[in-house]
């Protein structure tokens, strides 16, 4: 069982990237010590009321006892979340969720990330050691992420946008569904997806048409992030579970979308 902490952690950097766009590195060894692929930290914005809720983001990478998130300002949270400065501390729960599962051994893996759901996506293609492929899906050239990094940890990598200005033009899953076509054997193929729900659905529809296994992270509003609020809850073939707790990563083919 994964071990929870509460802890201070000391901000090294947190620079714009692009546009609303930015990544942070902190300082956290003992959450960086046992984290695992596709979990998240739940962070305290401020010590006031205001943000009153802690902001769950994804962990993007570790390295030793720093971790890594990239975000985008979206809210007043990650607004304030942005004007945090190195030296500042913030305050930090985690690592919180079940993440991929990394025990099945498939030959192939797709990773397949939409928008700002790529950052959970570069931890796993770290920890995967198979033939890997990633799908990064954006509405235009310049909302893509992490393909250097990727490239890096030797992924194939493939290009969609919304508008055709780089890459394939179209959605990510449309480019999904043109390369299980022509390109892999099915039978030795798993599929990792982050983000928007309709691209998750999708994917979720394609996995089972394909009889592929998919594993797909979810993104809820949470309150606690630690099972206890029952404010983030999905239906699943078995019942109701809670994405902080029972998730964020689901089989695709037990989410009822």
């Amino acid at each position: 069982m994964t071990r929870i902490f509460k802890i201070k952690a000391k901000i090294l950097s947190n620079k714009k990237i692009k546009d609303n766009y930015l990544h942070c590195i902190f300082d956290a060894g003992k959450i960086a010590k046992d984290a695992r692929p596709g979990q998240f930290v739940n962070i305290r914005i401020s010590d006031s009321l205001d943000p009153l809720l802690r902001r769950p983001l994804s962990i993007h990478l570790v390295r030793g006892s720093k971790i890594e998130i990239l975000y985008e300002v979206v809210g007043k949270s990650t607004r304030v979340l942005s004007g945090k400065k190195p030296g500042e501390y913030l305050d930090i729960i985690g690592p919180l969720g079940e993440g991929f599962d990394l025990e099945s051994k498939p030959r192939v893996s797709i990773l397949i990330g939409g928008g700002i759901g790529v950052a959970p996506l570069v931890f796993l293609a770290e920890k995967l050691k198979t033939k890997k492929l990633a799908l990064i899906g954006a509405t235009t050239k310049g909302h893509i992420h992490c393909e250097k990094e990727f490239k890096e940890l030797g992924c194939e990598v493939k290009i969609s946008t919304d508008d055709g200005s780089k890459g394939f033009k179209g959605r990510a899953t449309d480019l999904l569904k043109k390369i299980l076509l022509t390109t892999y054997n099915l039978q030795l193929t798993t599929i990792y997806a982050c983000g928007p729900k309709p691209m998750l659905k999708e994917i979720a529809l394609i996995s089972k048409e394909q009889n592929i296994p998919a594993q797909i992270s979810l993104e809820e509003h949470m309150a606690c992030g630690i099972g206890v609020c029952l404010g983030c809850v999905v239906e699943t073939i078995h019942g109701y579970k809670r994405v902080c707790k029972d998730g964020p990563v689901f089989d695709a083919d037990k989410i009822i979308f």
